[in-house]
C-alpha cells in the first residue's frame, strides 16, 4: 500500500487512532480527521515521531457544515484509496446540533453519509478504492423508525445508537449497490468490544457497566484488524456490501437486510443533509 492515501475520521483516540497507525506503517499517506486540535497534534505527532508524514483535519462532524468544508478540503488530495468512516458517539442525554438533528445521529450516520457523498467524485477516479464504515453489533437491538429518525418521541441513549449503527449497514448495503461497477467496495465492520473513550458521556450506569467490563475488552490494536483488513487485504478486494465481524462476513439482523429500507433511508439523509431538495409532502 505504500504511496496510497487513506483518510481515517476519529483518529485521534481509540480505534480511528489504532487504525491510522497501522495504515501508516504499511507506507501510506495517513489523513486523520478529528474534532479536538490538542489531541489531534497529539496524534499527528506520534505518527511523524515514527517516520510517517501524516496530515491532520479538525472538523467536528456535528456539523454539516463542517462536514461539506472539510470534504472540500480532501478534494484537494491527488486521490483517495481508502476511506474510513469511524468517529462515532454515545451520549447520556439528547442534544440537537447546530442543523436541527440529533447529534448521535447526526454524527455516526449523516455525517458519514454526507461525507462519502461528497468524496465520491474522488474516490471513483481512479479505482479501486475502498469505503470502511464502523459500525456495531448493537445494531441488532435497533427499533429504527424512518418517521422519526431522530427519535424526537421516546429518546433513549442506547436507542439512538443502536439505531445509528443499523443506518450504518443500511448505508453501506445502498452505497454498494449503487457503486456496482465503478471499482469502490463498501463494507463495515464490528470491531467488538473495545477499551477506549467511548460511552464517557453516557449516564452513570452505562458509565459503570463499561468500566467493569473494560479488563475483558479489546485494545484499540485489536478492535482495528477487522478495519484493516477490509482497507488491506487482497482476499476483499472485490467484496462489497458485507458486514464484517472478525474478519469473516456475517448476516446481520434482519432489519440490516431490507433494502427497501435502505433506499428510504439513503433519500431521508439526501435531503437532511441538503444533497437533495426534499419531496413534497405525499409524494
Amino acid at each position: 500500500m505504500n504511496g496510497e492515501v487513506c483518510v481515517v475520521t476519529g483518529a485521534t483516540s481509540g480505534i480511528g487512532k489504532a487504525t491510522a497507525a497501522a495504515l501508516a506503517r504499511l507506507g501510506t499517506q495517513v489523513v486523520l480527521v478529528g474534532r479536538d486540535r490538542g489531541r489531534g497534534e497529539a496524534a499527528a505527532a506520534e505518527l511523524a515521531a515514527a517516520g510517517a508524514s501524516p496530515r491532520l483535519e479538525i472538523a467536528d462532524l456535528a456539523s454539516m457544515e463542517q462536514v461539506r468544508a472539510l470534504a472540500v478540503r480532501l478534494g484537494t488530495l491527488g486521490r483517495i484509496d481508502v476511506l474510513v468512516n469511524n468517529a462515532g458517539l454515545m451520549a447520556g442525554q439528547r442534544r440537537v446540533t447546530a442543523d436541527g438533528f440529533d447529534e448521535v445521529f447526526a454524527v455516526n450516520h449523516l455525517a458519514p453519509f454526507l461525507l462519502t457523498s461528497l468524496l465520491l467524485s474522488k474516490l471513483t477516479a481512479d479505482p479501486p478504492a475502498r469505503v470502511i464504515t464502523v459500525t456495531s453489533d448493537a445494531h441488532t437491538a435497533a427499533r429504527l423508525d424512518l418517521d422519526d429518525p431522530q427519535l424526537k418521541h421516546g429518546w433513549e441513549s442506547w436507542r439512538a445508537y443502536a439505531n445509528s449503527k443499523l443506518a450504518n449497514i443500511l448505508f453501506t448495503r445502498e452505497f454498494a449497490r449503487r457503486l456496482k461497477g465503478t471499482g469502490v467496495t463498501a463494507n463495515c465492520a464490528h470491531p467488538g468490544m473495545v477499551r477506549t473513550r467511548f460511552g464517557r458521556e453516557t449516564r452513570l450506569p452505562m458509565r459503570a457497566g463499561v468500566m467493569l467490563a473494560r479488563p475483558f475488552m479489546l485494545s484499540p490494536q485489536r478492535g482495528a484488524d477487522t478495519i484493516m483488513y477490509l482497507a488491506t487485504s487482497p482476499e476483499v478486494a472485490g467484496e462489497t456490501g458485507g458486514y464484517y465481524v472478525k474478519r469473516q462476513r456475517r448476516e446481520p439482523s434482519q432489519a440490516a437486510r431490507d433494502d427497501a429500507t435502505a433506499r428510504r433511508l439513503w433519500q431521508l439523509s439526501e435531503e437532511m443533509t441538503g444533497l437533495t431538495p426534499a419531496r413534497p409532502a405525499g409524494t
